[in-house]
């Protein structure tokens, strides 16, 4: 990191006792840059690194079971069900080895599933080779910045309800996002499941695991969902969280930022933008951005993702997709903390997600962010 007052400061945090903190919110456990995410190992690991609120991306299973899976067709990446024969049968597209300069291909989905078959699936890193010609060869790839260390063992996916219990039995607070499915709704076709059901089922689960809705951030990037929670669960709706990607295609930043008004005129609370939406590079320094700065005068809160998910800053990236609006000043890996600062300082979001919590515990720590 570079020399500055910013890692004086920093620096004389390092015998501190650290303590849990609420700005460090987990993403898929916490623990997800070295631990196959959404598993107890990701949670506990989230966990022991001071993530004060736990999350879980919610999806659901061939039988309308709801399970923690970043999406709902990941499996093949995030499980090891192309290496199952039978299972991989099922899939919506089974593996398929590469040839004659095609990738290898797959895509399983939760719902060509039902729990019972899915809890028969170890989870491992999110990774995949595209020259597979094996099924086993496919479920290597793990990039070299993370680790297969920790995936060793068969972690089962967890249901939504198994989250639930594991962390309100950590004392913690939840946020659960509820995934746009990748199949046609309702689902199936011709049944009552709908999308409204689906966002009314996920409310459910806390109610009937007496989770009070105080300690719960309900995310969604569909903004029908957001409205729904805010009309038919209003105490839950009070702090459900509008994600936003709307400007990640060129020239499409002004319309997003247009957009917050409305968002906040709906009664939508708080906004999580990823977090190149939230600082630009003024004069050689990061600086709020517009989308920042009208996002507070509107009245939203913030919440930003995903922190530790760029690989190395140091090695002539710019740090990557994360890192986008301020890639020329991105350079080392203490530039992390030069990102946090400005979030916490001079944007004031509520927390930041991360792919290994201890980044976030340790500024919140250092800067009384609990």
């Amino acid at each position: 990191m570079d020399e500055g007052p910013l890692k004086t400061k920093l620096a004389s945090c390092s015998e501190k006792e650290m303590k849990r903190s609420d700005w460090s919110i987990s993403h898929r456990g916490g623990g997800t840059l070295q631990f196959p995410e959404h598993t107890k190992g990701s949670i506990m690991a989230g966990t022991r690194m001071g993530a004060g609120i736990q999350e879980c991306d919610v999806t659901f299973t061939k039988d309308q079971q709801l399970v923690c899976r970043h999406a709902q067709c990941d499996l093949h990446t995030t499980t090891n069900v192309v290496a199952v024969p039978e299972l991989n049968a099922k899939c919506t597209v089974p593996f398929k080895p590469a040839a004659n300069g095609s990738a290898a291909t797959a895509k399983c989905c939760t719902s060509d599933f039902s729990l019972d078959e899915i809890k028969t699936l170890c989870a491992k890193m999110d990774a995949s080779n595209p020259a597979a010609i094996t099924p086993a060869q496919f479920l290597t790839g793990t990039p070299l910045y993370r680790t297969d260390l920790y995936a060793k063992t068969c972690e089962r996916v967890l249901t939504v309800r198994e989250y639930i219990d594991l962390v309100d039995s950590l004392g913690l607070k939840l946020t659960a996002e509820l995934k746009t499915p990748e199949v046609p709704m309702p689902f199936p076709a011709g049944s009552d499941y709908t999308q409204a059901r689906f966002a009314q089922q996920l409310v459910d689960e806390f109610r009937s695991a007496g989770i009070k809705p105080e300690r719960v951030w309900l995310q969604s990037f569909l903004y029908d969902d957001v409205l729904y929670w805010i009309k038919a669960e209003p105490k839950f709706g009070k702090q459900a969280v509008l994600l936003d990607e709307s400007a990640n295609q060129p020239g499409s930043m002004p319309q997003a930022v247009a957009n917050l008004a409305a968002y906040a005129k709906a009664g939508v609370q708080i906004v999580a933008p990823p977090l190149p939406y939230l600082v630009t590079v003024d004069n050689g320094k990061i600086v709020p951005s517009e989308y920042a700065v009208t996002a507070k005068k509107v009245g939203l809160k913030i919440i930003t993702w995903s922190l530790e998910r760029s690989g190395w800053l140091g090695d002539g990236s710019g740090g990557g997709y994360y890192y986008s609006s301020i890639a020329s000043v991105t350079n080392n890996e203490g530039d992390v903390y030069n990102l946090l600062h400005v979030l916490a300082q001079d944007v004031g979001v509520l927390g930041v997600f991360s792919d290994w919590s201890a980044t976030v515990t340790y500024y919140a720590n250092c800067f009384g962010l609990f």
